[in-house]
């Protein structure tokens, strides 16, 4: 297979790219583990000082002034400048190589993606509850690939994120949610009640959440409702790839993408390419993302082995189409096309 293979000017930046996007989020986590805010405020002539815990100005009592509660507001004030100072800094380096990404013709994401995923990087939930799939995904795969292997395809008009099944709590101590992060984001986010595993907003933008069998059960009080499918099981399996990317803009903004180990990345982007189900348009391009990532797994993804220990984990489901890519790699075909649909 052919790679258009990144030149060293964009491996560069893509080295920049990660490591300052860290350095970004870290400071981010930090500051946004610190209470809202902490204010004094007067009642009967004496002032005490509250811990505000949003932006309504919801807070509770810390206790009256004294030695003690200027010392908690003093080094808060202390940390609370300290950390946006840093985050300045670290976001304007970060922000000195984004604008470099589109000129460079690297590998990208949707703005309305890429916003979501530095939310849910934020607040841990990323990875641990939600990985990216589809062809947002694929950024990251050719990113690890190190060269371009499906131009044309960078952005799309929806989002798909799969659950895996791990809470993470909140500030509140509730367990957190997808919907509930996006309505912090915008408030015009409403669960569609026709199709209730997907959101959208205002600007029709839609973000559609999965879900396997075995994890549907865990998913948390008040998010969007995912259908369980059952090949959603695969991508739960082997070891998530994660790399950072931009987003397609004129002020890009970086993201992580954390996705589906992509062996099996693949080999469900080949079944789905023979399902009846799906949609005829979706077919061809399903079969083309799956044979060519598992060619660029093998060529190019030393950490994801497509060994006989990886070959034993296959269910009885792919064999058929795992053993059609493996006799010709670049000959597999959709359903509708040349192929018949995998017994």
């Amino acid at each position: 297979m052919e790679y258009i293979d990144f030149n060293a000017e964009q491996l560069r930046l893509i080295g920049n790219l990660e490591m300052q996007y860290d350095a970004t989020i870290s400071v981010a986590r930090s500051l946004r583990q610190l209470p809202y805010n902490l204010k004094w405020h007067q009642s009967a002539g004496k002032e005490y000082l509250y811990q505000i815990r949003n932006a309504r100005g919801d807070g509770t009592s810390l206790g009256p002034r004294s030695a003690k509660t200027d010392a908690i507001k003093n080094e808060y004030d202390a940390n609370k400048s300290d950390l946006k100072r840093r985050l300045e800094q670290t976001r304007g380096a970060l922000n000195g190589t984004t604008v470099f990404w589109r000129p460079a013709r690297l590998p990208a994401i949707s703005v309305e993606a890429a916003k979501i995923l530095v939310e849910l990087d934020i607040r841990k939930m990323l990875g641990d509850s939600y990985l990216v799939v589809g062809t947002n995904a694929f950024a990251a795969y050719e990113i690890e690939a190190g060269g371009r292997f499906l131009l044309g395809w960078d952005a799309t008009e929806d989002f798909d994120l799969a659950w895996t099944g791990t809470l993470v709590l909140g500030n509140s101590g509730v367990s957190a949610t997808l919907f509930s992060v996006l309505k912090e984001m915008d408030s015009t986010w409403t669960i569609n009640t026709e199709r209730t595993f997907q959101a959208r907003n205002a600007k029709s933008y839609e973000v559609e959440l999965l879900s396997a069998p075995s994890v549907s059960a865990s998913l948390p009080k008040g998010e969007i409702s995912p259908i369980p499918l059952m090949e959603q099981e695969w991508l739960l399996k082997g070891k998530k790839l994660e790399r950072v990317i931009c987003a397609l803009s004129t002020k890009p903004i970086a993201a992580r993408i954390v996705a589906p180990d992509p062996r099996w990345m693949a080999l469900h982007k080949m079944w789905l390419s023979r399902q009846a189900k799906r949609k005829s348009d979706k077919r061809p391009k399903d079969a083309r993302q799956g044979a060519l990532l598992l060619v660029a797994v093998s060529e190019r993804m030393p950490g994801w082995p497509i060994d006989k220990a990886f070959e034993a984990e296959i269910p009885s489901e792919l064999k058929p189409i795992y053993a059609e890519w493996k006799k010709d790699p670049l000959g597999f075909k959709p359903l509708g096309a040349t192929a018949k649909p995998a017994r």
